[in-house]
């Protein structure tokens, strides 16, 4: 038995918070007892009905750390089979606890493309191994080409828990209208990356002062634009659950808002960097602050904090993309786009939306936890009793420097800041994953 006492909860799903003492069953990796705070060890145990003794409570005192359910990331790759040298599912994970997840949906652009049942298990079993939750995502279509649609039924009795193909939009509208069709029958969502191609002259560097900068076309907001009017039009038209990936544009956020208002299946995602960065870091920091979609203009940020506050973007997703240094250290044409961002994403939420008065912490917890749970329909993102004992513990106020990941990658535009919010554990079905 686990006993946290002292410790400040905050349960999105029940809207409870306050000091109280959690007492776990690690046998089960249940949560056993949820109690006031100071509760004796010997009532806790009376009620949860066993033969333990206080000797054989393993007791930790949170000091008045806020303790919130397990976070839920489900955007995340892990480059798992085929680009191990940025990451694997074993560093993932690592990166992913000591951010405070106990659960990740992977993406399914590796290679071999996650498009068969053998992929999918071999992604799944080592996922088993990891101490969190590790699901994953099976593609749209068969390798990632925009052709020719997976057998998603199959993958997802297999245990695929969405549909991607994350990294590249499906063109074909025929094709799209089938996939969520046969996605709605599974009970499962479908995630799009909304960029088109067709208007991109170079990805990842907005097209406008960034890329006037480098001297590039860029990726102009249209691309994104029409692609999320385009893909809603047709969820709406099917009654489909359609999830807009990493959503960068004020006009996307205003299209979702209004979608919404006219279906209970449509969400929505924002990464930590979209609503922390523009294009500026882009030419201050160059490849490190290059990413799908690009960063774009405070407008553009400040559009998405309004629609994580308004509730218009459901969840916070961090669209963890490692790469080796060599490959970010190439010209800004070059190098591939994306950031690492598991490690940081609890402290820039601290910062940007709850210290800046956007967001309640109990309204950051429930966008980080709750909120994705519920989309891919996993059973996490509370804290009840009987319920998983998937926990984060942290202090908000509390600084570290970022340096020094889990990752095996580094490719951060926020390397050498101050943040605030440390995680101090992670605790996934009862056991410690993660300590500082």
């Amino acid at each position: 038995m686990l006993l946290l006492k002292n410790g400040y909860m905050l349960d999105p799903a029940s809207g409870e918070e306050g000091y109280r003492d959690i007492l776990i069953d690690q046998k089960s990796g249940k949560i056993a007892r949820i109690a006031p705070q100071g509760t004796p060890v010997d009532a806790l145990l009376q009620a949860f009905r066993t033969g333990g003794t206080e000797e054989t409570v393993e007791k930790i005192d949170l000091n008045g750390q806020c303790v919130a359910p397990g976070f839920v990331d489900v955007h995340v790759h892990f480059r798992d089979p085929g680009f191990t040298h940025k990451e694997d599912i074993y560093t993932g994970a690592r990166s992913a606890a000591r951010g405070g997840f106990t659960s990740v949906v992977l993406m399914a652009n590796t290679k071999p493309a996650v498009d068969n049942p053998e992929t999918l298990a071999y992604v799944r079993q080592k996922g088993k191994e990891t101490g969190i939750h590790v699901y994953t995502c099976a593609n749209v279509t068969m390798g990632l080409q925009g052709k020719k649609l997976t057998d998603m039924e199959r993958l997802s009795s297999l245990g695929a828990v969405g549909f991607t193909d994350d990294g590249i939009p499906l063109m074909d509208e025929s094709l799209l209208r089938e996939a969520l069709r046969r996605a709605a029958k599974c009970a499962k969502p479908i995630s799009l990356h909304e960029e088109n191609p067709a208007l991109i002259t170079n990805n990842g560097v907005n097209a406008g002062k960034a890329a006037a900068y480098y001297g590039i076309g860029g990726s102009p907001r249209e691309a994104e634009i029409s692609m999320v009017e385009r893909d809603l039009r047709i969820a709406l038209e099917e009654e489909a659950d359609l999830s807009i990936q990493h959503i960068s544009t004020k006009e996307a956020v205003e299209l979702v808002r209004q979608a919404k208002k006219k279906s209970g299946h449509i969400y929505a995602e924002a990464t930590p960097h979209h609503f922390t960065l523009t294009e500026e870091a882009a030419i201050k920091q160059g490849t490190l602050a290059k990413m799908n979609p690009p960063l774009r203009e405070e407008g553009d940020r400040l559009a998405i904090i309004e629609g994580l506050r308004d509730g218009t973007i459901d969840m916070i997703a961090t669209d963890h993309a490692p790469h080796s240094a060599e490959e970010k250290a190439k010209p800004i044409t070059e190098a591939p786009s994306g950031i690492i961002g598991l490690e940081t994403a609890l402290s820039l939420g601290i910062r940007e939306l709850v210290k800046k008065g956007y967001l309640s912490m109990m309204e950051l917890i429930g966008k980080m936890s709750l909120a994705p749970a519920k989309l891919y329909h996993l059973d996490a993102g509370y804290l009840k009793e009987g319920g998983p004992a998937d926990l984060t513990v942290f202090d908000p106020e509390k600084e570290w420097t970022v340096e020094g990941f889990a990752s095996k990658a580094s490719n951060s535009p926020f390397v050498g800041e101050r943040l605030p919010g440390v995680v101090s554990y992670t605790i996934c079905g009862g056991e410690i994953v993660y300590h500082k």
